[in-house]
C-alpha cells in the first residue's frame, strides 16, 4: 500500500505549500494529490495550476488530480494543460476524471446536464487521441477536429494514469473500461466505498481518499466541511479523527479490502498533522516505514 498527501489547496498560502511539499518528499509519501473544486465559497486554488506549481517544487512527487470534471472544460484545452504538466514534472503526473453533479456544475458552464456522458466520453477519448496521434480527425457529437496536431506529447506513454472517480455502477464500470484505476471520494464513508469497490475485478487498482485528523479537534474538521461542502456535519459521517490507533484501524481495513493507496487529506494545521501521520500512523505500515 502506498500513501499520498494532500496538497493545502484550500485557505491557500504559498509559502505554507512550499514548506509542505518539501516535507512530504523527506517524510516519502508518494504523491502529492490535488482536489477539484472550481465553484464553491471556500478559497480553493484551481487544481491544474496548482499540481504545476507542486512540480516546480518536488522532484519525486506523483501529482495527482481527484478529480478532474472533463465534461465541463474543452478537451483539446485540458490535453494540452495536462501534456504539458506532464512534461514539467518529467512524467509525474496522474489524471482523475469524473462526471461531477449533473445540476450544479453543468448550467453553470452553459452546458445540458443530459448527454453528459456522451460529453465525457468523447472529451477522453479526445484528449487520448491528441496524446498519442500525430493528428487527430474526429467528427464527433460535440467537438469536430480536423487533422489536429497537438505538441509536446506527455512524457508518460502512452499518457498518464487515468483513475475514475463516482459511484454509481455506471461510473464503476466506465474506470474498468477506460482507466487504469478507481479512486474513491473522501466524501464517501469507508464502508460505503468497501461495498463500491466489490463491484470492480480484484486486481483492478483502487485508491480511496480519507479526510483525517490525528486528535480530537471535530470543531476544526467541521468547521472545514461547513466551508466546503456546506454541510458541517458531513464531517461526521466520513472524516477519520481520534487517536492514532483509531486512524491506523480504519486504513487497516482498507488495506485488508486490497485497496493500493490512501491519499491522505488534513484540512487544518496541514503541516502539523503530516508530522503526526507520518510519524504515528504510517509507522505502523511496513512499507511506507521502509522507504
Amino acid at each position: 500500500m502506498e500513501f499520498s498527501i494532500s496538497i493545502p489547496q484550500t485557505f491557500p498560502d504559498p509559502e505554507r505549500i512550499q514548506r509542505f511539499l518539501k516535507r512530504a518528499e523527506e517524510l516519502r509519501f508518494a504523491g502529492a494529490w490535488c482536489i477539484e473544486q472550481v465553484i464553491g465559497t471556500a478559497p480553493v486554488l484551481e487544481s491544474v495550476t496548482t499540481l504545476a506549481y507542486a512540480a516546480a517544487l518536488s522532484k519525486r512527487l506523483r501529482l495527482g488530480i481527484a478529480v478532474l470534471i472533463i465534461a465541463v472544460r474543452n478537451p483539446i484545452d485540458l490535453a494540452k494543460a495536462l501534456s504539458s504538466l506532464d512534461v514539467l514534472s518529467k512524467g509525474r503526473l496522474i489524471v482523475g476524471v469524473g462526471l461531477g453533479h449533473g445540476t450544479r456544475f453543468y448550467p453553470a458552464y452553459g452546458l445540458p446536464p443530459e448527454g453528459r456522458v456522451a460529453r465525457f466520453r468523447e472529451n477522453l477519448a479526445i484528449m487520448k487521441r491528441l496524446w498519442t496521434e500525430e493528428k487527430v480527425t474526429l467528427d464527433g457529437r460535440f467537438s469536430h477536429l480536423e487533422s489536429t496536431p497537438m505538441a509536446p506529447k506527455t512524457v508518460q506513454k502512452p499518457y498518464p494514469p487515468i483513475w475514475f472517480g463516482g459511484r454509481a455502477e455506471a461510473a464503476l464500470r466506465r474506470a474498468v473500461e477506460l482507466g487504469d484505476g478507481y479512486i474513491g471520494a473522501g466524501s464517501t464513508p469507508t464502508g460505503t466505498f468497501l461495498e463500491d469497490i466489490k463491484k470492480l475485478p480484484p486486481k483492478f487498482p483502487k485508491a480511496k481518499r480519507l479526510y483525517v485528523a490525528v486528535g480530537e479537534d471535530l470543531p476544526r474538521l467541521r468547521e472545514w466541511f461547513g466551508a466546503f461542502y456546506g454541510k458541517p456535519d458531513m464531517a461526521d459521517q466520513v472524516s477519520v479523527w481520534g487517536s492514532t490507533q483509531r486512524i491506523v484501524e480504519e486504513i487497516a481495513r482498507l488495506k485488508d479490502a486490497g485497496v493500493d493507496q490512501v491519499l491522505l487529506n488534513p484540512v487544518f494545521d496541514e503541516e502539523e498533522q503530516l508530522e503526526r501521520l507520518s510519524d504515528d500512523v504510517l509507522r505502523h505500515f511496513s512499507r511506507f516505514s521502509s522507504m
